[in-house]
């Protein structure tokens, strides 16, 4: 594509050199058109999301036989860490056979000093199914840090739809129209203001409350608190990085994404199992419908009054 006005500058007569006064119109330079540019997986990232998969189903087998011995009211936590790898290991296996990805394209405009400037499309691959990953799998890891320090519901919820709200900023950033620039950086700034509300809500007030519990349970929920807050600060940077100014090539992006998303699920997951079982004032004790379901309702029970 050229501007027309660029043309229109060509196309002027010019004065011949020789002894002619008569005018003739310029040559016009030929202009190669630059065909689109795609950023996709090279087989570096495609081995990637493979390797992640595997791991993620490893890890899942793993926390479902560490909850095989416990009491079905006390595995609250093993059910949670153990849905948070089932899922994450079903969006590496979409990601991994090209089932939840898509393309952006972007307008770049090539400027040239003797031809007029032509546009090409950059179409970069976006992976979608890590955003739904972490829109499941997110809320989930925060349930179990205020679960641990004892966080009200209300602040769960608010702290909950705020995650979400930062997931679907990502999102819509990743997708937003082409140029748009206003629009993928708004989408990122609210995103970025989203996670401030839930630093408030998870690491603020669960701070306060996890006190009542014991110094061994405020000094869990502070390294697995500060551990995963930290790892979610680097999700927007590299997001910024690779995903919104195009800094470094898919399979970079899909190689530094693996890395957290393994900490931030398998290792923490492992690491709050593990300090689970070793600390009973971390136990959460459900019965009724949790541990028993509907076995005893609606029994007729002789010498109770109606």
């Amino acid at each position: 594509m050229i501007h027309p006005e660029q043309v229109a500058d060509m196309l002027r007569p010019i004065t011949s050199t020789t002894t002619s006064s008569s005018h003739v119109p310029g040559p016009v330079p030929t202009v190669v058109p630059t065909p689109t540019e795609y950023q996709t997986v090279g087989e570096t990232g495609h081995r990637t999301l493979w390797v992640t998969f595997a791991l993620m189903v490893l890890s899942s087998g793993i926390f479902a036989l560490m909850s095989w011995n416990v009491p079905t009211s006390k595995r609250l936590f093993h059910i949670i860490t153990t849905l948070i790898t089932i899922v994450a290991s079903l969006s590496y296996f979409a990601m991994a056979t090209g089932h939840a990805t898509t393309f952006n394209c972007n307008t770049v405009w090539d400027h040239h000093k003797h031809v007029p400037d032509t546009s090409h499309q950059v179409c970069r691959q976006v992976f979608w199914g890590r955003y739904v990953d972490w829109a499941l799998t997110t809320p989930l890891l925060l349930l179990e840090l205020c679960l641990l320090a004892g966080v009200d519901g209300a602040h769960t919820l608010m702290a909950i739809v705020a995650d979400v709200i930062l997931v679907l900023g990502g999102l819509f950033a990743a997708l937003g129209e082409s140029g748009n620039t206003a629009q993928k950086w708004g989408w990122y700034t609210i995103g970025c203001f989203s996670y401030l509300f839930v630093i408030w809500h998870v690491a603020v007030h669960g701070s306060r409350t996890v006190t009542a519990k014991g110094r061994g349970v405020s000094r869990l929920f502070s390294g697995l608190g500060l551990f995963a807050l930290l790892l979610w600060i680097a999700y927007p940077i590299v997001w910024g990085i690779a995903g919104g100014a195009r800094k470094t090539s898919v399979d970079t992006e899909i190689l530094i994404y693996t890395v957290l998303d393994l900490l931030a699920k398998p290792v923490f997951g492992l690491w709050l199992l593990l300090s689970h079982r070793a600390m009973p004032e971390t136990n959460i004790d459900l019965g009724g419908y949790w541990s028993h379901g509907l076995a005893t309702e609606g029994r007729i029970r002789i010498g109770e009054e109606d």
